[in-house]
C-alpha cells in the first residue's frame, strides 16, 4: 500500500502535478495510470481524486496551469523592464522573443505535454486552453502589428509570421539541452536576431499569394 505523505491539502497538489508531468512527459497521458501516478506521489489512489476529479481534470489543470502562468510570466517581464519606457515595436519584439526563449526552455515538460497532449482534452478543456493560447498569440500580433503601422515592420500576414514565429521559437525545446554547444543566452541571441529578420524583411514580394476572388 502507498504511504501517505504529507497532511497539507497545497503541498499534496503540487506533488500530484509534479508527478504527472514526469509520468505524462515520460509515458504518455493514455498510458499514465491514476493508480501509477498515486504510488509515485506516495499517496493512496482515492487521495489523488481529492484534488482532481478525474484524470482528464487533471490533464486540464496541467495545461491551464502552464498558460496561465505564461501569460502571468510576461506581463511582470513588461512591468519590470519596459514600464515607464517608450518601447519601440522592434523592442518589444525582441522581449517578447527573449522571454519566450527563457520560459520555455526552463519547461520542456510542461511544454511538451501543452503542445503534444492537446488531442487528449475533451471538447470543453481543449476550447478552455485554446482561449488562453490565442491571448498568448495575440499578445505577439499586436507588436506586430505596431510594427506594421509604425512602418519598422514589413509583414504581408500578420497571423501566419506570429504562427511562424512562435513555432520557432517554442521548437528550441526538441533539441536545447543544457551543457551543449550553445549556451542558453547564445541560443537566446541568434533566434532573436531571426525573429527581428522575419518581422523587418518583407518577404510579401517573393511569396505568392493567393486571395479569395471577389464575388
Amino acid at each position: 500500500m502507498a504511504r501517505t505523505i504529507g497532511s497539507n491539502g497545497e503541498e499534496t497538489a503540487a506533488r500530484i502535478r509534479a508527478c504527472a508531468l514526469e509520468l505524462i512527459a515520460s509515458q504518455g497521458f493514455e498510458a499514465m495510470s491514476m493508480r501509477g501516478l498515486a504510488a509515485a506521489v506516495g499517496v493512496q489512489s482515492a487521495a489523488l481524486y481529492h484534488h482532481f476529479a478525474t484524470k482528464q481534470a487533471l490533464l486540464a489543470d496541467l495545461m491551464m496551469s502552464h498558460m496561465r502562468d505564461l501569460l502571468t510570466a510576461w506581463q511582470t517581464t513588461c512591468a519590470d523592464h519596459m514600464a515607464g519606457q517608450a518601447a519601440t515595436a522592434s523592442d518589444r519584439l525582441d522581449a517578447f522573443a527573449r522571454f519566450h526563449i527563457r520560459y520555455h526552455i526552463s519547461r520542456p515538460q510542461e511544454v511538451f505535454i501543452a503542445y503534444m497532449e492537446l488531442r487528449s482534452l475533451s471538447p470543453v478543456h481543449y476550447n478552455a486552453v485554446s482561449e488562453l493560447r490565442r491571448d498568448y498569440e495575440n499578445l505577439l500580433k499586436a507588436i506586430l502589428q505596431d510594427g506594421v503601422d509604425d512602418g519598422s515592420f514589413q509583414i504581408d500576414d500578420i497571423h501566419v509570421t506570429a504562427m511562424a514565429i512562435l513555432a520557432m521559437l517554442t521548437g528550441i525545446t526538441t533539441w536545447y539541452r543544457p551543457g551543449g554547444r550553445l549556451s542558453a543566452s547564445a541560443v537566446e541571441m541568434q533566434y532573436a536576431a531571426m525573429v527581428r529578420r522575419m518581422a523587418v524583411d518583407d518577404i510579401g514580394e517573393s511569396l505568392p499569394v493567393q486571395r479569395q476572388a471577389k464575388q
